[in-house]
């Protein structure tokens, strides 16, 4: 009896320590009362049937195909072991290598507890023996893998400090990447059950504090106008775990006051801003908040977030053009292959998670939404799970994903923990009532502890409008809050065991069902969609077009698109949804009657891949279009009257076209932005050969990069003579810009074909060309 009594004891410890792996593990209180909690993550699993799932297992095999020998390459070098794994490219072989070690503890761990796979857990925990090693090498309490960080720390700590907002005393971003590692540290220790996790976490942060809590605040200052990341909230998590006051002392010293300052007095200066520096900023202050109850913090959080979302977010759920923030509500000019970067939503979600437990309302959960499927889902290629940094939504762009093992952008790193927690936020506990929220209809079980229950939520939604829930365990009252979406404007029917029950909710609240559940209660919600716009802020007449929650584009195939090609409308009708039919038979299809193709399909935008697309939509009046379509007309005789005089056009960049024009070229190289092509030289050149006409004067027709400037100055060379000086200086702003040059008769007279040069000057750039034709003088 005894044996068995141990036995049980046993069981019952080694149960508890399971329930409790991914619990917050904390040993300081929240001094403000939430009105909602999440669920563990390991008390939750996606259910077949949605793309959420799909996404989530095509980025589990992508985190088992990674190496950690090869992301802990320069932690081992840096601490004087030998590494075991060659260095990833792309990010990692640069300034910021280290940053996705840490995001990929965090998604290993998400992983592990979310699917119960062991596998993940045992990639956590030999991530963290190697980085105990590394640290115990070190003998300091730092472990890090950033280029030339201890001269960098060293100086940054003595006073020394050097920052140009990016670059800190030389070093690319080295808070934000050591954010990252944080982060990771914490979530092995929360996710993974991993104690030795918290173990490395705590001497790090001793290094930290032994080394930057004695700066003056004018110093701190002058470091954080360098990129840290949420280096407040590491902080703060990490007085939570240890109650060490140091830690939160530290935290509130990473207080950025350039930023953060005008928030807390409700003011938006956040034009020109660089977008996720300070999203990160914002979430460590809300975790503050809830440490400490000050008041402020919550301000600039709540504020923060209202701005974002409703003055600088596009009909995405994102933000930001070529990463940066513009006047609020001024989207409508603020269209380019590089609009809302991923990164951004990544940490706008986790923010918007931590105001939802302060005041549950319905409006957090809308933008969750919104946000989720057509950002954060619609950033992977749903083939093979590479992910995008910027997920463009200018007409005629299309989605640019990472590559396996040579990317490792912040959005990659990021990216990896984006689809391994889809299931985190369907369900919330109500603290003031005990009864539980339902936010988000994606098929999820979960696992009621408390309460030793069961809950399952089932649906094809949004494909089909019908959402099953049902209990398994002991019959209990509580209260069910359910989301009433925003969009819901057809209502909402909820029926119990097959009766009807009232529902007293309207569109963008909760409404509550009080009732006893268990195992014999079934309750079907029916939810139906519809079609709708949403326009710019500044601009009624461009709108991206909506069937429920979900963001409908157009496909617009792989070639090369013309401004009069890009799909518009032209009524004279209010709404152009009456201009949009659904497709019979087939769910989340519809075709829609635009200028471009009558029957123009129309599908989930987190559907698309592969090829451009228009998101955004402009409409005219009949009236207006004729005029519109006038302009069109012209451009397309522009474009008719520029083949009829090329001899030659060069798509430079290209591997067959600079093979067919003879391509030479020494210390040149390729590259692509903004789904543009270029190719450039620095101290070196390229050269090709382009056809002419021997009996009449020429003209070449250069494009460049309009942002282009600094060292980018250059010769233009025909058959080796100069023709011509080139000074780019940037004043064309982010865009292909065309510049055509007139070539005297001497230079061709009597040629087929001459060989054009671009050549360097010292310690410059030639180019970048970003195409080239040659042409017939007009």
């Amino acid at each position: 009896m005894k044996n068995i009594s141990l036995l049980l004891l046993l069981s019952l410890t080694i149960l508890s320590s399971a329930c409790q792996s991914e619990s917050e593990k904390t040993v300081v209180a929240d001094k403000v009362s939430m009105e909602a909690q999440p669920f563990p993550l390991s008390d939750l699993r996606l259910l077949a049937g949605s793309p959420f799932k799909h996404a989530m297992d095509k980025n589990g095999e992508w985190l088992l195909d990674l190496s950690a020998d090869r992301l802990l390459h320069r932690f081992r070098l840096n601490a004087g072991l030998t590494p075991k794994g060659e260095i990833y490219g792309g990010w990692e072989s640069l300034g910021v290598s280290g940053h996705t070690l840490g995001h990929y503890l965090s998604a290993c761990a998400m992983m592990y507890a979310t699917s119960g796979d062991e596998r993940y857990k045992e990639r956590v925990d030999y991530i963290i023996k190697e980085l105990a090693e590394c640290q115990d090498a070190r003998k300091t309490g730092y472990v890090g893998g950033i280029p030339n960080e201890d001269k960098i720390w060293a100086e940054v700590s003595s006073g020394d400090i050097r920052s140009q907002g990016f670059d800190l005393n030389g070093g690319w971003v080295p808070w934000y990447t050591l954010h990252k590692l944080w982060a990771g540290l914490i979530d092995a220790y929360r996710y993974g059950n991993n104690d030795q996790a918290k173990e490395v976490a705590v001497k790090l942060s001793d290094w930290a504090v032994n080394s930057f809590g004695s700066l003056s605040e004018e110093s701190f200052q002058k470091m954080l106008a360098c990129e840290f990341g949420g280096m407040n909230e590491s902080f703060a998590d990490m007085y939570a775990m240890t109650g060490n006051e140091n830690y939160l002392k530290l935290a509130r010293q990473f207080y950025h006051k350039a930023i953060l300052d005008p928030l807390k007095e409700q003011r938006d200066e956040l034009e020109g801003k660089h977008s996720n520096t300070q999203v990160p900023k914002i979430i460590g202050e809300a975790r503050l908040y809830e440490l400490t109850g000050d008041k402020d913090m919550q301000t600039i959080a709540t504020f923060y977030w209202d701005r974002i979302v409703n003055h600088h977010s596009y009909v995405n759920g994102g933000n930001s053009n070529y990463e940066h923030l513009g006047k609020p509500d001024c989207l409508n000019d603020r269209l380019s292959p590089f609009t809302s970067e991923t990164c951004n939503t990544y940490n706008m979600l986790k923010l918007t998670k931590h105001l939802f437990t302060w005041d549950p309302q319905a409006a957090y959960m809308d933008y969750y939404e919104r946000a989720l499927y057509n950002h954060i889902l619609a950033s992977q290629n749903p083939d093979d799970g590479m992910v995008c940094y910027s997920v463009p939504l200018e007409s005629g762009t299309k989605k640019e994903f990472s590559t396996r093992f040579d990317s490792f952008w912040c959005c990659v790193a990021s990216g990896i923990e984006n689809h391994v927690k889809y299931a985190e936020s369907v369900f919330f506990q109500s603290t003031q009532d005990d009864g539980l929220f339902i936010n988000l209809f994606i098929p999820t079980s979960l696992n009621w502890r408390e309460k030793g229950m069961k809950v399952k939520l089932e649906t094809q939604f949004p494909a089909d409008h019908q959402v099953r829930i049902t209990f398994e365990g002991k019959s209990q009252k509580f209260p069910l809050h359910i989301r009433y979406p925003r969009w819901a404007t057809l209502g909402i029917k909820a029926t119990l065991n097959g009766k009807e029950e009232t529902v007293t909710g309207t569109p963008g609240s909760y409404f509550t069902l009080n009732g006893e559940w268990g195992k014999d209660t079934e309750l079907i919600l029916d939810i139906p969609m519809e079609l709708y716009t949403v326009s710019m802020p500044d601009n009624p007449n461009r709108m991206g077009i909506f069937y429920g929650p979900v963001l409908l584009a157009a496909p617009l195939g792989t070639e090369d698109l013309q401004a009069y090609e890009i799909p518009c409308f032209a009524s004279d009708a209010e709404s152009i949804i009456s201009a949009i039919q659904a497709v019979p038979g087939k769910p989340l299809a519809f075709t829609a009657n635009t200028t471009a193709n009558s029957q123009l399909p129309l599908t989930p935008f987190y559907a698309i891949h592969g090829q451009k697309h228009a998101v955004y939509f402009d409409k005219f009046s009949t009236q207006e279009w004729t005029k519109k379509e006038k302009e069109y007309q012209a451009l397309i005789e522009k474009q008719k009257e520029l083949e009829a005089r090329t001899t030659d056009h060069l798509r430079i960049g290209e591997m067959q076209p600079e093979r067919d024009h003879d391509l030479q070229a020494e210390n040149s190289k390729t590259g692509d932005v903004s789904g543009n092509k270029y190719r450039d030289a620095f101290n070196g050149w390229f050269s090709f050969t382009v056809k002419v006409d021997p009996t009449k004067e020429m003209q070449m027709l250069c494009s460049y990069w309009g942002a282009d400037k600094d060292k980018r100055n250059f010769d233009i060379l025909i058959d080796g003579k100069k023709f011509k000086t080139i000074n780019l200086q940037g004043t064309h702003g982010p865009k292909v810009f065309e510049e055509e040059y007139a070539i005297p008769l001497s230079f061709t007279q009597g040629k087929e074909k001459v060989t054009v040069r671009f050549q360097s000057h010292p310690d410059c750039h030639a180019g970048g060309l970003f195409g080239f034709r040659m042409l017939q003088k007009r």
